[in-house]
């Protein structure tokens, strides 16, 4: 038999998410909000866009626009930077649960 567990990509989280959705609304069941899937690709969006904005106003500093300051762009630097590393840091955390939860034993 096999037992290798496969990596569920975002696409199939959604589409899994949609199906139990629709499940317990044909139940009868109570349909709760967006979970942590949708939570944690919400929150990865907004890192992703805080990154690109600080990589968007170095850029502009390093071409010497004037309506852009350097305190600015170090400010959403530092924003991203921080962000990255609480997603980081949430990243390790589920991999350390999934880890404990796989090593347990039955």
């Amino acid at each position: 038999m096999d037992m290798r567990i496969t990596p569920l990509t975002p696409q199939a989280l959604g589409a899994l998410a949609q199906k139990r959705l629709q499940q317990a609304a044909a139940n009868g069941e109570a349909v709760s909000g967006p979970g942590f899937s949708d939570a944690f690709k919400n929150a990865l969006q907004s890192v992703s866009k805080a990154q690109n904005e600080a990589s968007r106003l170095q850029n502009e500093v390093q071409m010497g626009n004037r309506n852009v300051s350097l305190e600015e762009t170090m400010l959403a630097m530092q924003k991203s930077q921080i962000g990255f590393q609480a997603a980081l840091n949430v990243r390790n955390r589920m991999v350390q649960a999934y880890s404990d939860v796989m090593n347990m034993q039955v």
